[in-house]
């Protein structure tokens, strides 16, 4: 009988077969031991969980854009978007650039031309016909 015959062969063959199959097995009971501690099914979480989770798409179209030179502002509140179109172009880009851009009195004044007093003067003014119409169309 030679050392390595064809039926040792294929009994070597069958029990290296074997070996890896309870291996692989043992490695999918381990999965899905982990999946069950890890994971939890998504009708098992709470309405306040799942709003947690929730992420809700954002359109360009539920924007409305105010341009000024060298800015794009984006607003989404559409009563805010209408007190700012109440006001007079040179009152929109004071109170979008101090607001929203970021600038200060002092640079809204030298990028507009004039005087740091009057941008603040009417920043201040503004806000108060943007309140005031704000509060006059609240109930719409």
């Amino acid at each position: 009988m030679e050392p390595y015959s064809h039926e040792h062969i294929r009994h070597s063959f069958d029990a290296y077969c074997k070996q890896i199959l309870k291996n692989e097995a043992v490695d999918v009971e381990r999965h899905q031991n982990y999946l069950r501690k890890h994971e939890i099914s998504l009708s098992r979480i709470t309405e306040e969980e799942l709003e947690q989770l929730a992420e809700c798409d954002t359109y360009y179209e539920d924007y409305q854009r105010f341009r000024m030179t060298g800015f794009e502002v984006m607003i989404k509140n559409a009563l805010l978007a209408e007190a700012l179109r109440s006001l007079s172009e040179d009152r929109q880009e004071i109170v979008l650039l101090f607001y929203i851009v970021g600038f200060t009195d002092k640079e809204i004044a030298e990028r507009m031309n004039l005087v740091r007093r009057t941008v603040a003067y009417r920043r201040n003014r503004s806000l108060k016909l943007m309140k005031d119409f704000m509060e006059g169309n609240a109930h719409e």
